[in-house]
């Protein structure tokens, strides 16, 4: 099945024609396809290579089961031909037998041919001479041009082959369809890609370095939450879509991973590869990059629809996955970079016209192909591989398996980074391209992005400038950033702003603390304080009266009595709160819930089993020598004479999971195929039904007693 699908239409359609013809010469076959006989030659050699078809003495023979898994194969993908008959009818005198049936045997003919090759005939006689046939179905039937099997009657391959003039198609097999292309710049083409390409990586070194603080939460399942994907599209200011190729590409790349937070929560963060990736030129972050999507199983297309069972895809979802989705890129790829030089994807009518070369060079994998290729195409263009519907002339060798040399001839088309910025007295800073990678770290740390494009504005404000000095930075450090990485004399506006906000930096101090000791005598406190034994407590004097400690306050208040003070609890408006501690209980255990209870279901357990013992007595010795199986209607007649004397009997029940058994019952009633009796094993009445009951003997009262 595997090398079936990997057949093009061509091929397919020379190995249904040797399956029709069954063992047949090669030039008998090249006969039969309606394609060019070189071609056919070269599809010959193909399957004989994937040991779809083997030459013997008498000729070209296909492979034991290839007719089975052809018929189960889409239908424009086969002739819809049978095989040939046990006793074949030559060409000719099929085609003279076709000629002598009336025009409406004709078209039925052609009909069932063209549906597959099978029908049924209804009412129609299959032993009748041909002078003697009254309808259409009877004239073929009496010429042997439909011949009966099973159920059916079908077309013999050598009926179907004369119908359609000596071929196994009534149209060429050979048409390759064409893309519909347009023309275009190549340099254009390569201008367009390479800034798209820019745009992928600047746009996952934004997301990466804004996961690496604030990690999004994963799902359960793995993938990455709707409303996590908003936000995401949100900050990199894309659709949700694009955002969602962004995150996959970058999870192929093996960039981020699933990590716990600060709760110990699953959440999506960059992973340690992330840090070299970065620190590797545009160009080279581009090609590891594609690279992985090119390889990639994964189908970002899907995110935001839902599947058949009404869920929606998430992004990095396990399940966003097909095994056909790299092949198909590949092909998409590979048929838009064997266009001529200066042809390009035609708008509109491109996209059908590449779904069809694609459909015809694999016609039976995969249902979605349409979908796929459709991907593909957005796909590339959004990470740069193609640029107006064309391959960049720089993805050429990457598409042969060398990212070093397209990473090379990317890099001419991609702008230089800068070292420098134009700070501006409306606390602006512009970057006149795209800056190095540590400068934008550091410039994102300090200032906000306003836009981007081919010059970034860059906004200072004093949430900003507190950002950078939360993280360690000193007034001196911050002045000499700036003066060093500005292009322009820095601003006054912005030199006062750095001052104002390092001089109210700090004057809140928030700490942490799980408790508080406070007293009225200050040495109580100091001697806690220098205690030997405190200095685990976490204690911090922050007022006279007052200490503070990082113990919480269930650990604190038994270790402060063990140190020798007698510590209270103090409510939240100061008042002291004195409480015992509270009761706990646990359920009592069912073996100790009264010695009566315990004795009656022992009792009724030991009955139990001396009854089911007793039953079991019973049917043995009832059981009957012959196992011989009674009717259904058998098995109601005993039973409804049961049911008259009031008896009990032996019955043998099969039960739904096919175990056999033999019960002793009192019979109640038999209704509707159902017997409802008294079972001595259980005592209980229950149902039985008539049908799976194969044995009943009657059993006398002493024994049943």
């Amino acid at each position: 099945m595997r090398a079936l699908d990997q057949l093009d239409r061509l091929e397919l359609f020379v190995l249904d024609a040797l399956v029709v013809a069954g063992q047949t010469p090669d030039a008998r076959l090249e006969e039969l396809v309606r394609a060019d006989r070189q071609a056919v030659r070269a599809a010959v050699e193909r399957l004989a290579d994937l040991a779809l078809a083997w030459q013997s003495t008498s000729g070209l023979r296909p492979l034991t089961g290839v007719a089975d898994v052809l018929q189960a194969g889409p239908a424009d993908a086969r002739s819809g031909l049978q095989t040939a008959s046990a006793d074949p009818l030559p060409l000719a005198e099929a085609a003279r037998r076709i000629a002598e049936v009336s025009p409406a045997a004709r078209a039925m003919l052609e009909h069932v041919c063209d549906a597959g090759g099978e029908a049924t005939t209804g009412s129609a006689r299959h032993t009748v001479l041909p002078a003697d046939a009254t309808t259409p179905a009877e004239e073929l039937l009496a010429r042997r041009l439909l011949v009966p099997r099973g159920s059916v009657v079908v077309v013999p391959g050598e009926v179907g082959i004369a119908l359609r003039g000596g071929h196994t198609t009534t149209e060429p097999v050979d048409d390759v369809p064409e893309v519909a292309t347009t023309e275009r710049d190549a340099a254009l083409v390569d201008r367009t890609a390479a800034g798209a390409a820019f745009e992928l990586v600047r746009r996952v070194e934004l997301l990466l370095d804004h996961w690496g603080t604030t990690p999004p939460s994963a799902l359960r399942s793995g993938g990455l939450g709707v409303r996590e994907l908003r936000a995401a599209a949100g900050y990199l200011q894309l659709d949700e879509a694009t955002t969602a190729l962004v995150v996959e590409v970058a999870w192929g790349a093996g960039l981020i991973a699933t990590a716990a937070d600060a709760d110990g929560n699953p959440a999506w963060a960059p992973t340690d590869q992330f840090d070299q990736w970065s620190s590797r030129s545009s160009q080279e972050r581009w090609a590891a990059l594609v690279s992985a999507w090119l390889e990639s199983p994964r189908m970002p297309g899907l995110v935001g629809s839902r599947d058949p069972a009404g869920k929606p895809w998430n992004a990095l979802s396990p399940e966003l996955s097909g095994v056909h989705m790299a092949e198909t890129r590949r092909m998409t790829l590979a048929a838009l970079a064997a266009l001529p030089a200066g042809q390009v994807l035609a708008a509109g009518t491109g996209l059908p016209s590449l779904v069809a070369l694609l459909t015809w060079q694999r016609p039976r994998r995969p249902r979605t192909r349409a979908d796929q290729v459709a991907w593909t195409v957005a796909e590339a263009a959004t990470l740069g591989v193609t640029g107006l519907g064309g391959v960049a002339s720089y993805a050429g060798p990457l598409l042969d398996g060398d990212p070093a040399g397209a990473s090379a001839a990317l890099a001419d088309l991609l702008p230089a980074p800068v070292d420098h910025v134009l700070l501006q007295a409306d606390l602006t800073a512009v970057a006149p391209g795209p800056l190095e990678t540590a400068l934008a770290r550091q410039l994102q740390l300090v200032a906000d992005v306003e836009s981007r494009g081919g010059a970034t504005v860059y906004r200072f404000t004093s949430g900003s400038v507190r950002r950078a000095l939360d993280v360690g930075w000193s007034a001196a450090e911050l002045h000499a950033f700036l003066g060093s990485v500005s292009r322009t004399p820095v601003p006054q506006p912005l030199t006062y702003l750095v001052d104002d906000t390092v001089r109210t930096f700090g004057t809140v101090r928030v700490g942490h603390a799980e408790a508080f000791l406070r007293a009225d005598d200050e040495s109580a406190l100091t001697e806690l304080l220098h205690h030997p034994r405190a200095a685990s407590l976490g204690l911090r004097r922050i007022a006279p009266t007052v200490v503070i400690s990082t113990t919480p306050l269930d650990v604190l208040l038994p270790r402060l009595r063990e140190l020798g003070a007698a510590p209270v609890v103090e409510g939240a408006d100061g008042s002291v709160h004195v409480a015992r501690r509270d009761v706990v209980r646990a359920r009592t255990p069912r073996d100790r819930r009264g010695a009566g209870l315990r004795s009656a279901r022992d009792a009724a357990r030991v009955q139990q089993v001396v009854a089911a013992v007793r039953a079991g007595d019973v049917a043995a010795s009832h059981r009957p020598a012959s196992s011989t199986a009674l009717t259904p209607s058998g098995s109601l007649a005993a039973l409804r004479e049961a049911v008259e004397v009031g008896a009990t009997v032996l019955i043998g029940y099969v039960d739904n999971h096919g175990v056999r058994s033999e019960r002793v019952v009192d019979p109640r009633s038999v209704e509707g195929g159902v017997l409802t009796a008294r079972d001595h094993r259980t005592g209980e009445e229950r149902t039985f039904a008539v049908h799976r009951i194969g044995l009943v003997r009657p059993i006398d009262d002493g024994a049943a007693s």
